[in-house]
């Protein structure tokens, strides 16, 4: 048998009541989310939990809420003796990925990731922007049609097919409007009102650098593999790779094509949602891709991975 990665959810996979059965059946994944509140206040899991689906929508309420569904989740498969050999995220799962390898501890984790979701608000209010998927082109067609669309540019290589852009508001309409000319099957705008892993959070990425300094990482074990650098970083690197996540593509395709190619054949999303368990079967259909977020979905995807 294969490596187990481990992959953790990023910004758009949450939803209203994520979490709310995983602490209702497990007390491992309760007192996660009784650590959160601790942290940043009462009304913490009562929006995971309740909503509503507008607020727990905003960038700085997204973010701190889906990395503490996906350590809840990641403290019950830990009790469960369910281990990977390596892990990973998307964007923001980075932040998960690191805290469940041990590389920053939980509360550190989660103060990183509430002023990484605020320092990322703040930068849409300074320089508001857009994002687009386009799909049914092939990733060069698309960065060529980037490049001479004014200020966008390729950030999230998610499957074959799939690739999102992210910019200035008309740029991103431009560049929608010319891949569509291209033959594009279809391109979405997506429901956020930044632009994400671009220069223009060059804002943001300057007040992560500042609080990333105060932390100290410790070496990931298991270890972890960057979908930005798409390769396996160490603690000495870590802080600089996340300032650098704030403005650069998320290579989640050719991660996981270099994940196989290391070995791995199955992958557990640890977290709410099912997106990139879906993205991962895209990329390709002979490996094991199964999600983990609620307490049905857990004991079908363990035993999923024993088979």
């Amino acid at each position: 048998m294969g490596k187990l990665v481990f992959v953790f959810p990023g910004q758009g996979s949450q939803s209203e009541g994520m979490g709310r059965q995983m602490a209702s059946v497990y007390a491992s994944a309760a007192a996660v989310y009784e650590a959160a509140d601790r942290e940043l206040g009462p009304d913490f899991t009562k929006l995971s939990f309740e909503g509503p689906a507008e607020s727990l929508a905003s960038t700085e309420n997204a973010q701190p809420a889906l990395f503490v569904n996906s350590m809840a989740v990641f403290a019950v498969l830990a009790e469960k003796a369910i281990e990977a050999d390596v892990v990973t995220g998307h964007s923001l799962g980075e932040y998960s990925a690191l805290s469940a390898s041990g590389a920053v501890d939980f509360i550190d984790g989660l103060r990183l990731v509430a002023s990484r979701g605020k320092a990322m608000s703040e930068a849409t209010v300074e320089r508001p922007g857009a994002m687009a998927a386009i799909l049914g082109l092939e990733d060069e067609r698309v960065e060529s049609i980037c490049s001479s669309s004014g200020e966008v540019w390729p950030v999230n290589y998610n499957s074959p097919g799939q690739l999102v852009i992210s910019g200035e508001e008309a740029s991103v309409e431009r560049a929608m409007h010319q891949a569509e000319k291209a033959g594009a099957k279809k391109t979405v705008r997506l429901a956020v009102s930044g632009s994400f892993h671009s220069p223009m959070m060059r804002s943001a990425a300057g007040l992560m650098k500042e609080k990333l300094a105060q932390v100290e990482f410790q070496e990931p074990s298991p270890p972890f593999f960057s979908s930005i650098s798409c390769e396996y970083e160490g603690a000495a690197g870590l802080e600089e790779l996340l300032v650098r996540q704030m403005v650069s593509p998320v290579l989640w395709r050719q991660s996981v094509e270099r994940l196989i190619d290391d070995g791995a054949d199955r992958f557990l999303e640890v977290g709410n949602g099912k997106v990139l368990s879906g993205l991962i079967r895209r990329i390709n259909r002979d490996v094991v891709a199964v999600s983990a977020s609620d307490p049905e979905s857990l004991e079908k995807a363990i035993g999923a991975l024993r088979v």
